[in-house]
């Protein structure tokens, strides 16, 4: 299992504690956005080159395993 502490930070003083990528200041989302828009990983790395695609790739999987998991009724529910 891919330890999330190793590709996300989340501190109060970087981006007021919106997820980022470990060491920069991408945030988290700004993935999720491009690929919603269609734009690709390979775009995406373009765009913000502090990112290493080994990164962008773990993000990819962690959100992959958050959904496919069996528990995602708690996470639902602890968030609405």
């Amino acid at each position: 299992m891919i330890a999330v502490k190793e590709f996300i930070t989340i501190d109060q003083d970087i981006l007021f504690g919106k997820p980022v990528f470990k060491g920069t200041r991408v945030p988290v989302e700004s993935l999720i956005d491009h690929l919603e828009n269609g734009i690709t990983l390979d775009e995406f790395l373009e765009d913000f080159p502090s990112v290493k695609k080994e990164q962008a790739i773990a993000i990819l999987e962690i959100a992959n395993t958050i959904l496919m998991s069996s528990n995602i009724e708690k996470l639902y529910e602890a968030v609405a």
